[in-house]
């Protein structure tokens, strides 16, 4: 019975984990297809133009930074302030 139980609670663990991170998009790593799909008000176009900001400018330090990009303004930050993920820092090498 122990056992069961136990199993049952890594499942449910797993599944609130899993869920916790449904939605989210990391805007450093996603490719220009996930961001159109995962972001409101982001189509591909706007989509390909914060990969074209990040390639040039380099990664996002912040969800605001995004208004940096042509055609990202306040509102659609504001939509999807839920699902836009940074990301770990990577430290150089």
């Amino acid at each position: 019975m122990l056992r069961t139980i136990t199993r049952a609670a890594g499942i449910l663990a797993m599944f609130i984990a899993g869920y916790a991170q449904a939605g989210t998009v990391n805007i450093n790593t996603a490719d220009a297809a996930t961001l159109a799909a995962e972001l409101e008000g982001v189509g591909i176009a706007r989509a390909q133009a914060i990969v074209e900001y990040r390639e040039t400018v380099g990664r996002f330090d912040s969800p605001e930074q995004l208004l940096d990009v042509s055609g990202v303004g306040p509102r659609i930050l504001e939509w999807n302030a839920d699902r836009i993920v940074i990301g770990p820092q990577i430290a150089p090498d």
